[in-house]
């Protein structure tokens, strides 16, 4: 069952390059005492995700920011070094934190897992975006398979 409106982030670590290195940072620490936005994709450096989905949140950012928004983040089923260095490519900057889900262990917590094997691509995170406000998701939007609309960062920025 995946999480709903008005469930509490599971807790569960994650990892962010930073330019000390990989950071480990708790999900529930994250999120808590802060309005969040996150959306998740299923890779770094793929087509869609590249070409729109963090594009999109990268230029809205300072829009959401001035809605009340702390923070900021993009989620993929990569490890910590792909999302750095796929937040370079992109000159995400500060806009954006990066999260590398390395095992899929968040995304399967959320019950937002994607059997992305028959593209060579294991598990992955589906295509989604939410509103976390104080560590509970007030609003979740999740793709069907292929789409890409409700995660979008304009679709984001409506809802806020």
């Amino acid at each position: 069952m995946s999480i709903k409106v008005g469930d509490q982030i599971p807790d569960v670590n994650l990892q962010h390059k930073t330019a000390d290195g990989v950071e480990s940072v708790s999900s529930s620490e994250l999120f808590a005492g802060k309005k969040s936005v996150v959306f998740a994709l299923p890779g770094a450096f793929t087509p869609t995700c590249s070409a729109k989905h963090l594009p999109g949140f990268v230029g809205l950012a300072d829009d959401m920011k001035a809605k009340g928004v702390d923070l900021i983040a993009c989620l993929s089923v990569n490890d910590a070094f792909v999302m750095g260095a796929w937040g370079q490519d992109q000159n995400v900057g500060d806009k954006v934190m990066m999260l590398a889900d390395g095992n899929g262990d968040f995304s399967r917590a959320l019950g937002l897992e994607l059997d992305a094997s028959g593209f060579g691509m294991g598990t992955r995170a589906q295509r989604f975006a939410m509103i976390i406000d104080n560590g509970a998701v007030t609003l979740l939007n999740v793709e069907q398979p292929g789409a890409f609309e409700v995660s979008s960062a304009e679709a984001i920025m409506a809802a806020l």
